[in-house]
């Protein structure tokens, strides 16, 4: 059973930047790609960002673009999200996913809360 352990989460004001973590017990065939989903309180999940181990097919929310950066470092089974420029309307909880193709929809963490203050 694939774990993945999110963290880096936090309080920020507005215009701060936070860095997430995602650290994955096992990098196989079933955690191709990896991504960041996230939800806000009384709001439907929504998809963030998304990379292969590879390192390509990188997609984001257009929303965040230009702000965040997914990355990844195989040697360490972990995968990041910096965030930049952060607004209030990023407040959520932020979500680690991994799976066999883009939807990224085999395995979840357990989610670690960003709030941004304005």
């Amino acid at each position: 059973q694939v774990q993945l352990v999110e963290s880096g989460g936090g309080l920020v004001q507005a215009g701060g930047s936070l860095r997430l973590s995602c650290a994955a017990s096992e990098r196989t065939w079933s955690t191709y790609f990896m991504a960041w989903f996230r939800q806000a309180p009384g709001k439907e999940r929504e998809f963030v960002a998304t990379i292969t181990w590879s390192g390509d097919s990188i997609r984001y929310l257009d929303s965040v673009k230009g702000r965040f950066t997914i990355s990844r470092d195989s040697a360490k089974n972990t995968v990041y999200l910096q965030m930049n420029s952060l607004k209030p309307e990023d407040t959520a909880v932020y979500y680690c996913a991994a799976g066999r193709t883009r939807s990224a929809s085999d395995y979840r963490g357990q989610g670690t809360q960003v709030t941004v203050s304005s």
